[in-house]
């Protein structure tokens, strides 16, 4: 699966998550503002003072596993739990905002499609 789709999907799937996942880390883009229960909601995961980490450690992981073509039909794998929950935060909580969600799932819904011949084996 090294087409120059592919590459470029992987690339930028993988440039978003390192920047997402760091950002839970070091804080350097701007906090959006949420909807009062959307808010109330990452206050609580904040609160729990490991989850966002957590989340934020696997999204690192799963950027730096496309971005060295290592392990991709695994990291793709670990990022759709996330990528679902991400979607599902914005469906019920902040859907006015639901744009960056769909562009990742949407980028893991075809990159697991592309790499579809390495999943087969667990269906058999």
């Amino acid at each position: 699966m090294n087409s120059t789709f592919s590459k470029i999907l992987k690339w930028l799937l993988g440039l978003a998550l390192l920047v997402f996942g760091a950002n839970k880390f070091f804080e350097f883009l701007t906090p959006p503002e949420f909807p009062p229960r959307a808010a109330e909601f990452m206050t609580s995961l904040d609160a729990t003072g490991y989850v966002l980490y957590i989340v934020g450690a696997l999204e690192i992981l799963v950027g730096l596993m496309l971005l060295l073509n290592k392990w991709v039909p695994f990291a793709l794998i670990l990022l759709a739990p996330i990528s679902l929950n991400i979607v599902l935060f914005h469906i019920f909580l902040d859907l006015p905002d639901i744009g960056i969600a769909l562009v990742v799932a949407g980028l893991n819904v075809v990159l697991i499609y592309k790499y579809w011949k390495a999943y087969t084996p667990l269906f058999n």
